[in-house]
């Protein structure tokens, strides 16, 4: 029988997924490519029902998976989401950070307080959390991978997304942070930082021709990016591909910070 040591490489078999903001966009094409490699795949997004779809579908293809609804800004669900995990499939050994927030796009002067606030509860704050949440049943596994989704907003901001900007770049550091501090208990942190990714979060940017043209035109790759072209990443990070990499930002967007 032929083997494939690459395919091994990425293997996920046995290991438990949880990924926020998963029923669509960059989220749910992680959820389906885990889920091919052989993950159990827990799919958590605000509405239980588009989390039930993306399971659903998952399940009609092969793979293992479970929607479990939760709204990251609230802690009691948070603490839900992780119990609910731990009680369907036994532990957790993948956290995909993904879900977040952007209520507003314009001068950084036309943020308020509350859109502030809901920025960073989003962005940074649930993040952390919920990490330390996963914290504990990934340690009692033997290890596991944190793979937060950041921005290159974090690196550069641009205009209409400068709160934004500034919570992805605390993402980065809290990504930073965390994997030096859990190295010592075999879990790797690290985080992805797409560029300009056609998904319907991002639609602000790309639906308006005249601000898509200002952000293709500066790419070495001409063009925005698709979701497919992010969740073999996320593959790597979650893997043990990638087990020597940690506290690092991978950046995937079509050399836009050159």
């Amino acid at each position: 029988m032929e083997t494939h040591p690459e395919k091994a490489l990425f293997d996920l078999t046995d290991k438990i997924a949880l990924i926020t903001g998963a029923s669509k966009g960059i989220g749910e094409d992680m959820a389906r490519v885990f889920a091919r490699f052989g993950a159990k795949v827990v799919v958590s997004s605000r509405k239980q029902d588009a989390c039930d779809a993306l399971a659903n579908d998952i399940k009609a293809q092969g793979g293992e998976a479970t929607g479990i609804a939760a709204h990251v800004g609230d802690p009691a669900q948070l603490q839900q989401l992780v119990d609910k995990t731990i009680a369907t499939y036994g532990g957790i050994d993948i956290l995909v950070n993904n879900a977040a927030s952007n209520p507003v796009f314009g001068p950084s002067l036309d943020c308020d307080g509350a859109a502030f606030d809901k920025i960073m509860q989003a962005n940074v704050k649930a993040p952390f959390e919920l990490s330390k949440l996963c914290h504990p049943s990934m340690k009692a596994r033997g290890g596991g991978s944190v793979i937060m989704v950041s921005s290159i907003a974090g690196h550069t901001p641009d205009p209409g997304l400068g709160i934004y900007s500034v919570s992805k770049s605390a993402l980065n550091m809290l990504t930073k942070v965390l994997a030096k501090e859990w190295g010592q208990d075999g879990i790797r942190v690290n985080a992805i930082c797409p560029g300009l990714i056609k998904t319907k979060f991002s639609q602000a940017l790309w639906q308006d021709e005249k601000i898509l043209n200002h952000f293709t035109k500066r790419i070495p790759i001409a063009r925005m990016g698709t979701t497919d072209e992010i969740s073999p990443l996320a593959l790597f990070l979650a893997s043990d591909a990638s087990s020597y990499c940690t506290g690092s930002l991978y950046y995937a967007d079509g050399g836009t910070v050159i």
